[in-house]
């Protein structure tokens, strides 16, 4: 690691933010690599976290490598939107890139390094490092909401003798809700949508509030 952060001024942060027995995000992984990269940076640096982290993450990571570090750090919130099975497509032609930053500095610092992937135009949104965070999880949690409303049309097909098929294909044609997503079958699964519902559910819960639809 010092050898890869000699003379690094921009680190990305991608490392795995697994369930908790609680339902929260296991950010220790976040914070073991985090002061690592305090202990030895050479210089100021950019941390950049991709990891999908709950709401106020950002700011828990900016104060423990500050308290860790001599040199200046800027943290700045980029979560990732990849879709298992198109990982590397979807990096290079993003449907949008987030950003989450604390100054001006870290916002052009952030536009010259993804200036080629959004020459096609696809927007780069700037934000708090909050909404950022709020970002991800909003999209797989919708999307989450998704496979599960059509699973329940399913159900309701097979009581009412409709096809789901023809009913999803008459329902997706719909440019507000669109076909994606929107297959019925055994539920949502994979490495993130678990996940990151669950922690949606527990920020809520923190923050006094039961989120009822998700």
């Amino acid at each position: 690691l010092a050898a890869g952060l000699a003379h690094s001024r921009i680190v990305f942060l991608a490392v795995g933010t697994p369930s908790a027995a609680d339902g929260s995000a296991d950010l220790s992984g976040i914070f073991a690599v985090s002061g690592q990269v305090a202990q030895h940076a050479d210089g100021p640096v950019t941390l950049i976290i991709k990891s999908t982290v709950p709401v106020g993450s950002a700011d828990r990571v900016r104060a423990y490598v500050t308290e860790r570090m001599t040199h200046q750090v800027d943290i700045v919130s980029n979560p990732e939107f990849l879709k298992e099975g198109a990982a590397i497509d979807d990096f290079l032609r993003p449907d949008r890139i987030v950003c989450g930053v604390a100054n001006a500095n870290s916002q052009a610092l952030m536009e010259s390094l993804y200036a080629p992937l959004v020459r096609t135009g696809k927007p780069i949104y700037f934000m708090d490092n909050r909404s950022a965070e709020l970002c991800k999880y909003t999209a797989n949690a919708f999307l989450a909401t998704k496979i599960s409303f059509i699973n329940e049309i399913a159900a309701l097909c097979e009581r009412v003798g409709a096809d789901v098929d023809q009913v999803r294909r008459g329902a997706g044609s719909d440019s507000r809700i669109g076909p994606r997503f929107l297959f019925p079958g055994a539920g949502y699964g994979g490495s993130c949508f678990p996940k990151d519902v669950r922690a949606l559910v527990d920020t809520a819960k923190q923050a006094g509030m039961t989120m009822r639809v998700v």
